[in-house]
């Protein structure tokens, strides 16, 4: 048997390894018009990037090695001209001669793979443009770039290879704008989680152009590239890199009177073979089967092409092998994050008119008390019927891949919803959770196909009726000021049984949090107590600050790389200050560095505010996080504290910020100051920390805050040990009544003898929360005023001798001294 195959790489070189591994004896020749036959197609953009160092490291398979180990007849620069089926002969010509000659067949393989998209734009064809496909390409954009000491690139075309092509250039010091015609980059994620792409992108210094293409191209008065932009703008640069697809190479094939399919690929049946039987294709030409839909597409992937040559070559060898669709299965490197899917994305979905519901989760990569855990992002869509799981998205820094690889298997095996919440996943703390984010995903989509919680999203929030509907914000007060959906009202999770009066049972109910546990936590309270129109914000608060955020991330620009801040509020875009700028002029004296990093809200705050006042106004402050919201927070946290944010960036999933100090604020007049004063009335432990974590975070922000406690809240302010006073009978019957110290405190509800407060001890050790004592210390250090109610000692027994270092003691007009001074009065 005689067997040509037309085109190596991925489908080509693979069918012809496989069919010698099945027939020793068959002839086979392997056609490749290009110079090199098995390449790392995938590698391209990281050669150009400088990460891939060596040429070599490009090629899989040489063809020397092809031939020696295969036995192939391996010829490179043979381009097939002209098939004719009904003769079995190929048309070829040798490049390297010019010399024109035929070949016979028995069977033929063709895998001519894909062209780069080349629209008829003005100007295409000026030097300085490229287009990035083949070994050649890349090989000639480095040269230039290293010839012409190239300054600032626009790649036009935001999917994979756009991105890493912009990534590896910027990695390279290059400044890049990344045109791209649509409002996201990656079309196989969705807009809301790619929203966590363009954040990072723009930290990392990237112009991220949406909605807008290429118009046509010329050059300036100087001689370099001028973009002119479909919306009017125009972009000078030294580069410009093509990548706004690919289309199947199908000009053999058409020639040979094969059937075509969409956009002109070659149509193939379950075992590749075309409309002529002897005939088979794989690769980027073919016309796939999409594994979800059962309905025909384009999915060019190397994976699948791999697959496919080695199915065709079985068939070829007389095997029955089935080819059963392609899922679509992708990852990608985005500078320190990773994003992947699996499946459809939900306007697929909504183009098909598939009935679909969708669950997020923002888990840790690891268990979150062994160091160094970062959250990642997952997005699941599934049939609310069945629970068939129809397509995955996630993106994270580390252990994305795992995650929807696991996906991607269960999806393929037919798992529902219900099969991830049993599945048994490797788990140890540097690892993962006990509970891995793939049954979180398991967890949450099942409670709402069982009604157990009823969901709304992001995009839902601008069509709610207020007028009908309240929406409810259970995060703790702290977090609630740094950011919140507007008309939201704030009922922290563990007051919401105590203060169930607020909420109106004629209306909806819209609850949110930060990720959406303690949505679902309030959601769940509330249905059980009545509340019929219960809604919780999947993805919680996260998701839509930063969906919200990257919709008004796109700001004008008046030269290459140099957006225009039009200040216009809350933007996460790292745009650097040019040097000559007056902002940098006056270098600060000295540069303080903390590290946060294992800190969760509201903690890498507290730590900038403790560095901020061992510094002198114009002094540099840097501080190092793992928490993901931090690069938000620390944005708003300038903002309301006059201090100036200089630089925000990412690496390795550590977000750092830069803050030069401001000078300090004169204090408020009485009456009209932006003072906090809080009345500790509860001995409760969980209240008490309550209290404390509001008090500290208003500290942070440079306001003045007195506690007052009183009654039974003067427990938190006792010694732990015995003290040696003179006491009544009485007095010491409610001394040994009473817990002494914050470590003796019980909870409000659950405590259980006991078990209850050492249960949440644990738990917010675990999740690096800071401990009651903890927050105590850090307020009297953040200058927060403890005032020991005299007459509420006098009550109660308690000496001066047993109360801790720091705390002041005063009576009711100390209280409503501070209280008048303050714009907020809290009772707790």
């Amino acid at each position: 048997m005689k067997v040509i195959v037309i085109g190596g790489v991925a489908g080509g070189a693979s069918a012809a390894a496989r069919l010698r591994r099945l027939d020793e004896k068959a002839e086979i020749i392997l056609l490749e018009k290009g110079e090199y036959i098995s390449y790392a197609n995938c590698g391209l953009p990281y050669y150009i990037g400088n990460v891939i160092k060596e040429k070599d490291a490009l090629f899989v398979q040489t063809p020397e090695a092809m031939r020696a180990r295969f036995n192939l007849d391996v010829r490179v620069l043979n381009e097939a001209l002209a098939i004719d089926p009904m003769a079995h002969v190929v048309r070829i010509q040798d490049h390297r001669t010019g010399h024109v000659y035929t070949e016979t067949y028995d069977k033929l393989v063709l895998s001519p793979g894909a062209e780069p998209k080349r629209p008829p734009i003005e100007g295409l064809d000026l030097e300085g443009i490229f287009t990035l496909r083949t070994v050649p390409d890349t090989f000639r954009i480095h040269e230039y770039i290293d010839k012409h000491a190239v300054r600032n690139v626009v790649v036009i075309g935001g999917g994979f290879i756009g991105v890493e092509m912009a990534e590896n250039l910027k990695d390279r010091g290059i400044d890049v704008a990344l045109v791209e015609f649509t409002d996201q980059v990656v079309a196989s994620m969705d807009a809301d989680m790619a929203a966590f792409l363009h954040q990072h992108m723009r930290l990392k210094g990237l112009n991220l152009l949406f909605r807008t293409g290429a118009a046509g191209f010329a050059r300036n008065a100087d001689g370099r590239l001028q973009v002119r932009l479909t919306t009017g703008h125009t972009l000078d640069t030294d580069l410009v890199i093509f990548c706004i697809g690919i289309a199947p190479d199908s000009r053999l094939a058409k020639g040979a009177g094969l059937e075509l399919g969409i956009g002109g690929s070659i149509k193939v049946d379950r075992h590749l073979r075309t409309s002529d039987p002897d005939i088979y294709a794989v690769g980027d030409a073919i016309q796939i089967e999409n594994l979800v839909t059962g309905q025909p597409g384009l999915i060019p992937l190397a994976g699948p092409a791999n697959k496919q040559g080695r199915i065709a070559a079985e068939n070829i060898a007389g095997r029955d092998s089935v080819f059963e669709g392609v899922q679509g299965t992708a990852v990608l490197k985005v500078f320190d994050m990773t994003a992947a899917s699996t499946g459809l994305n939900e306007k697929q979905l909504k183009r098909d008119q598939i009935p679909y519901e969708k669950t997020y989760v923002h888990p840790l990569d690891h268990a979150g008390y062994y160091p160094g855990a970062i959250q990642m992002s997952l997005k699941m869509l599934f049939d609310p019927a069945s629970g068939r799981i129809l397509g995955a998205q996630a993106v994270g820094v580390n252990g994305v891949e795992k995650r929807i690889d696991v996906l991607a298997t269960a999806q393929r095996l037919g798992a529902t919803v219900m099969d991830l919440e049993k599945l048994e996943l490797a788990y140890a703390p540097p690892y993962s959770s006990a509970k891995d984010p793939v049954n979180m995903l398991g967890f949450t989509a099942h409670n709402i196909i069982k009604g157990d919680v009823k969901v709304f999203h992001y995009h839902d929030v601008a069509g709610l009726d207020m007028t009908e509907a309240l929406l409810v914000d259970v995060r703790t007060p702290e977090e609630f000021a740094l950011g919140s959906i507007n008309e939201a009202i704030n009922i922290p999770l563990d007051e919401i049984r105590q203060r169930i009066q607020e909420l109106p049972k004629d209306k909806k109910i819209y609850i949110l949090c930060q990720v959406g546990l303690r949505g679902y936590l309030a959601a769940r309270i509330l249905t059980q107590l009545g509340y019929g129109q219960v809604y919780n914000l999947s993805g919680g608060y996260k998701l839509y600050h930063t969906v919200v955020m990257d919709q008004s991330a796109e700001i004008p620009f008046d030269c290459f790389g140099q957006p225009v801040n039009e200040g216009e509020g809350e933007k996460l875009v790292y745009c650097p200050i040019p040097e000559s700028s007056p902002a940098k002029a006056a270098r600060p004296q000295r540069t303080l560095a903390l590290d946060a990093g294992g800190l969760q809200c509201p903690g890498p705050i507290l730590k900038l505010a403790e560095g901020i006042r061992q510094i002198e106004p114009g002094d540099r402050l840097t501080v190092a996080a793992t928490d993901p919201g931090f690069a938000s927070d620390v944005v708003v946290w300038c903002e309301r504290t006059g201090h100036r944010l200089e630089d925000l960036a990412v690496k390795g999933g550590i977000y750092t910020a830069s803050i030069i100090k401001g000078e300090e604020q004169a204090d408020a007049p009485a009456g009209g100051g932006n003072d906090k004063s809080i009345v500790l009335f509860s001995g409760d432990l969980d209240k008490a920390i309550a209290a404390m974590i509001i008090a500290n975070g208003a500290a942070s922000m440079g306001r003045k805050v007195t506690i007052f406690f009183t009654f039974w809240g003067l427990n938190v302010l006792r010694r732990s040990h015995r003290v040696a006073v003179r006491k009544t009978a009485i007095e010491k019957m409610f001394g040994w009544m009473m817990p002494r110290g914050s470590r003796k405190l019980g909870l409000s509800r659950m405590n259980m003898a006991g078990l209850g407060s050492q249960m949440i001890r644990q738990v917010m050790k675990h999740k690096n929360v800071a401990s009651l004592e903890e927050l105590i210390e850090t307020g009297l250090a953040n200058g927060i005023r403890m005032v020991a109610c005299q007459m509420s000692m006098d009550v109660m027994g308690i000496k001066p001798e047993e109360l801790m270092p720091g705390v002041e003691i005063g009576g009711v007009a100390t209280m409503l001294g501070a209280a008048e001074r303050s714009d907020t009065n809290l009772f707790v």
